[in-house]
C-alpha cells in the first residue's frame, strides 16, 4: 500500500469520532489513524468533544496542535449519546467518504487506503473493512468469509452487522440527509446504517484485512453494556419503525429483521430477565408482542432457531411464568413425533396457553449443537473386567440423551479423536454431509430417565489392549442431519484406573478432558526385564553408597 492519490479539493477520507470518557483508549485510537498508510493529506479526522469530565478533550487538543490540518477538534456540552456529536462532525466534514469510529477503538495500519481504493475500484456507496473484537468483545463474523464487491443487505449476513462503522459515500449522506437520532441511548447508530445500506446502490465487503478493532473496555462502560431494558426495548422498536418504513413487508424486511428477534429482543429475555421487577417484565414482553404482533411473520418465525423463538412466542402470549422456567429450567429435552422433532419448553402443548406445535418445532440446525450438549451428560460408568485373569477389559457407561418419544437412530460410541476445534466450545457438531457414524457396539439398552426429562441410554464398550484415548460421544439423526455429542461429565464420580492383563499390563483410567467431557484412555504399563531391574539395582546401590560416606 501507500499510494498516492491526486488532490481533487479536499481530503479522500473524513473520519469522525464521538468523543465522551474514553482515556486512555483515545489515545491508540488517535495514534492509529495518524499512522494510517493513506498518509494525513488524504486524511481528515472531525473529533468531537462530547463534554468529557476526563483527559479526552486535553488529548484531542493535544492532537490537533500536533497535526494542524488534519485533526480538527469540536467542544460541546454532554449530549448523552453519541449521535449528537456525530450529527455535529457531519455538518464540518470535507471528504469523497465519511467514516466513523468509536473513541475507543482503533484501526488497522493499512485500513482506509485499502477500504478508500476499494470503494474508487468498485463504485461503492459503502465498504465494510472486516472488523474483528478485542478483550472480549463479541463481533459477528459470517459476513467476512471473502471479498465481495456488491454484496445484497437482504441475502447476505449484513443485518447481523449494522454499525455505522463503515465507509459511506459522502454524497450518499448528502443527497438522502442521513443523519442519527438523537433521542435514543443505544443504537442510534443503527437507523443510518440501515437507511444508507437501503438506498445504497452498491455495498462492498472487504475481507481480506482486518481494518477495524473493537475494543470492550476493561470496566465494560461502552454504551452498549449499560443501557436497562426498558431502553433497549424502546430503541430496537424505533429501529424497526424506521426500517419499516424504508424495507415493505415480504421476506426482505423478514431478512432484515431476522436480526432484531435474534438479538436486540431475544437479549432482552436471557438470564437476566427473571430478575426484573414484575412490572418490567410485563412491559418487556408487553413491548415485544407489539412487535411481534407487527413483524414476527409465520417465515420470520420458521427462520429463527427454536430457543429464542420459543421465548419469543411465550413474550408474544404473555405467559411470564412459563417464559421464566423457560429460561431457569435447565437443559431441555425433545419429543420426537411422526418424524418431527419438539423442544419440550414449558408451555408445550398447554392447553391454557393453545400455542402451536410449530413454535416448539425443531425447523433446521442453527442453534441445535448447543442444546444437545447442554443436555447429554454423564449417570454412571464402571469397569468390566472378565476373561480367563481378567485378560478382557471394558467399560460400561450410562448416558442421559435429551430426547423421548419415536428415538429412531440414537447411539453411543467411543470416538479416537477430538471434537474439531470449532466445535470444542460447544461440546457438539453437525456432522458433514455423507458422513456415517460409528456403528453401535453390542446391546444399548434404552430406559426413561428418572425424572422423566430425556432418556438414559447403556452400552458396554470392550476397550483395545494398545494406547488409545477414546471420547464417549453419543450420535442422533434428526432434523435433515447427523450429530456428534461429546458427554459431559458434571460432578458424576468416575471410576478408579484399573490395571489389567499380566504379560503385558495396562492401565486403564476415566478422566475429563479440558471442557469437562468423558474419555477413556488405555495405555500400556511398562514392565523392566530382568536385566534392567538388575542395573535398576546396582545403580540404587552406589547412590546409597554416596550418601553414606
Amino acid at each position: 500500500m501507500g499510494s498516492k492519490k491526486p488532490q481533487t479539493g479536499g481530503p479522500d477520507v473524513s473520519v469522525v469520532i464521538a468523543v465522551y470518557n474514553t482515556m486512555p483508549y483515545l489515545t491508540d485510537c488517535l495514534n492509529s489513524l495518524i499512522k494510517q498508510s493513506i498518509g494525513k493529506g488524504r486524511l481528515e479526522i472531525v473529533a468531537v468533544n462530547d463534554g468529557s469530565t476526563d483527559d479526552s478533550g486535553r488529548e484531542l487538543d493535544r492532537f490537533a496542535r500536533e497535526h494542524p490540518g488534519t485533526v480538527k477538534v469540536i467542544h460541546q456540552e454532554n449530549s448523552g449519546g453519541p449521535a449528537a456529536p456525530s450529527n455535529r462532525a457531519l455538518e464540518v466534514v470535507t471528504g469523497r467518504y465519511v467514516y466513523f469510529m468509536g473513541s475507543d477503538d482503533h484501526l488497522g495500519k493499512e485500513a482506509l487506503e485499502r477500504m478508500v481504493d476499494y470503494g474508487d475500484r468498485h463504485g461503492s456507496d459503502v465498504v465494510v473493512g472486516k472488523m474483528v473484537g478485542t478483550n472480549g468483545r463479541y463481533v459477528h463474523q459470517a459476513l467476512y468469509k471473502k471479498n465481495d464487491p456488491d454484496v445484497s443487505l437482504y441475502e447476505s449476513a449484513l443485518p447481523f452487522t449494522l454499525a455505522n462503522t463503515k465507509l459511506f459515500r459522502r454524497e450518499l449522506v448528502d443527497r438522502h440527509k442521513l443523519r442519527f437520532p438523537e433521542d435514543m441511548p443505544v443504537g442510534s447508530d443503527q437507523p443510518f446504517t440501515i437507511e444508507a445500506l437501503v438506498r445504497a446502490k452498491k455495498i462492498s465487503v472487504l475481507a481480506d484485512y482486518t481494518c477495524y478493532y473493537a475494543v470492550k473496555r476493561g470496566d465494560a462502560s461502552n454504551i452498549t453494556y449499560r443501557a436497562n431494558h426498558l431502553a433497549r426495548l424502546r430503541c430496537a422498536a424505533d429501529i424497526m419503525r424506521h426500517a419499516a418504513g424504508l424495507v415493505e413487508a415480504g421476506p426482505r424486511r423478514d431478512a432484515l429483521f431476522k436480526r432484531h428477534f435474534t438479538w436486540e429482543l431475544a437479549k432482552l429475555v436471557q438470564e437476566d430477565f427473571p430478575a426484573l421487577e414484575p412490572e418490567t417484565r410485563r412491559d418487556v414482553c408487553a413491548g415485544i408482542a407489539a412487535l411481534a404482533d407487527l413483524y414476527f411473520t409465520d417465515a420470520l418465525r420458521d427462520s429463527v432457531d427454536v430457543k429464542r423463538r420459543v421465548r419469543i412466542g411465550l413474550a408474544q402470549r404473555g405467559a411470564i411464568d412459563e417464559l421464566v422456567a423457560a429460561i431457569t429450567g435447565g437443559p431441555v429435552d425433545f419429543l420426537v413425533e411422526d418424524g418431527r422433532v419438539y423442544a419440550r419448553y414449558p408451555g408445550f402443548r398447554d392447553a391454557h396457553l393453545d400455542l402451536p406445535d410449530r413454535l416448539f418445532e425443531v425447523l433446521d440446525g442453527e442453534g441445535l449443537p448447543t442444546l444437545l450438549a447442554d443436555g447429554t451428560s454423564l449417570v454412571e460408568a464402571e469397569w468390566d473386567q472378565t476373561g480367563e485373569h481378567g485378560e478382557e477389559m471394558a467399560v460400561v457407561v450410562a448416558v442421559r440423551t435429551p430426547f423421548v418419544g419415536d428415538l429412531g437412530s440414537v447411539t453411543l460410541a467411543l470416538a479416537p479423536k477430538e471434537l474439531p476445534k470449532g466445535a470444542q466450545k460447544v461440546g457438539a457438531r453437525r456432522l458433514p454431509q455423507g458422513t456415517t457414524p460409528p456403528a453401535a457396539e453390542g446391546e444399548q439398552v434404552r430406559e426413561p430417565a428418572p425424572d422423566g426429562v430425556g432418556t438414559v441410554l447403556r452400552a458396554r464398550f470392550p476397550l483395545p489392549a494398545r494406547r488409545a484415548a477414546q471420547g464417549v460421544r453419543a450420535y442422533v439423526t434428526m432434523v435433515g442431519g447427523t450429530y456428534e455429542i461429546a458427554v459431559r461429565i458434571q460432578d458424576r464420580p468416575l471410576p478408579l484406573a484399573r490395571r489389567w492383563r499380566e504379560k503385558v499390563p495396562f492401565r486403564v483410567s476415566a478422566t475429563g478432558d479440558r471442557k469437562g467431557r468423558l474419555v477413556i484412555t488405555t495405555a500400556p504399563l511398562w514392565t523392566p526385564s530382568p536385566g534392567a531391574r538388575k542395573r535398576l539395582r546396582h545403580q540404587l546401590s552406589r547412590v546409597k553408597r554416596k550418601l553414606t560416606r
